[in-house]
């Protein structure tokens, strides 16, 4: 008898296990798979590219990106969960369908479309030219004749000013970071620095005194992608979500958050 009811116990002890692990197991997706069946999906998004996503004093993940997905996922009544994986990691999870999706403020290039479907753009890029907000002379690019323009290596903002310093008559100083590109300008040594422009929109916005002038110069579009020939229904929920917030105003409030003109 006594013999009986140990093996009833372990009988009972392992099928109340396997419950346990059946129920861990329909917990929900794990940061190594993607959860894109039904009404909710996985989108992976970069650790920081102020201002479309980046973390905030609260340690959440906020910028026009992330302001985007979620108002777009509340118009077409979808559920998401974002991975914040890194620009490069985020591509290549998308490229190995561990997820649905990436908004990482990625541009939309021929090259990019031959691996993943793109959504319409939801954002054109370019480079705006600043000058000190105190600087009242320098209007156009004729005024830059004979002065220092300070740029940042390995941007948009270098390629262009690079591309039109011999016909304006101006000279490059190079940094490596914004931050002392901006005091460049501020101190007086170079009269102007051209920038990426939704980033020098940003940093006017988070007190840089600084201030746009000119015309902004075309840049690439950013736009969201899936993976070639899969998630059409994603495509098609964003840029219907997407054209709705842009009729109803909703689409340039979020922007008017982050950039400054």
């Amino acid at each position: 008898m006594k013999k009986f009811t140990k093996i009833f116990a372990v009988v009972a002890i392992v099928a109340l296990a396997a419950i346990v692990l059946a129920g861990c197991g329909n917990s929900g997706s794990s940061s190594s798979s993607k959860s894109g069946s039904g009404n909710k999906f996985v989108i992976a998004t970069d650790t920081t590219f102020a201002p479309f996503e980046f973390e905030n004093e609260k340690g959440e993940m906020v910028g026009i990106d992330m302001d985007l997905l979620k108002a777009i996922a509340k118009d077409q009544g979808f559920e998401y969960e974002v991975k914040v994986l890194g620009f490069n990691a985020a591509v290549q999870a998308l490229e190995s369908q561990q997820v649905d999706g990436v908004i990482a403020g990625m541009s939309i290039t021929d090259e990019r479309k031959q691996k993943f479907d793109f959504s319409d753009p939801y954002f054109d890029s370019g480079v705006g030219m600043a000058v000190s907000s105190s600087n009242k002379d320098i209007k156009s690019y004729n005024d830059l004749k004979g002065k220092k323009v300070a740029v940042k290596t390995g941007t948009e903002g270098y390629t262009f000013a690079d591309s039109i310093k011999d016909k304006y008559g101006f000279t490059l100083t190079t940094f490596e970071d914004s931050a002392n590109m901006y005091e460049d300008v501020k101190s007086g040594n170079a009269v102007a620095c051209f920038e990426d422009y939704p980033v020098l929109g940003y940093a006017i916005t988070q007190g840089q005194p600084l201030k746009m002038v000119g015309e902004m110069e075309a840049g690439n579009s950013y736009g969201f992608a899936v993976s070639k020939g899969k998630n059409a229904e994603l495509i098609e929920k964003f840029n219907k979500g997407l054209k709705n917030l842009k009729d109803n105003g909703e689409y340039q409030k979020i922007l008017d958050t982050y950039i400054s003109k």
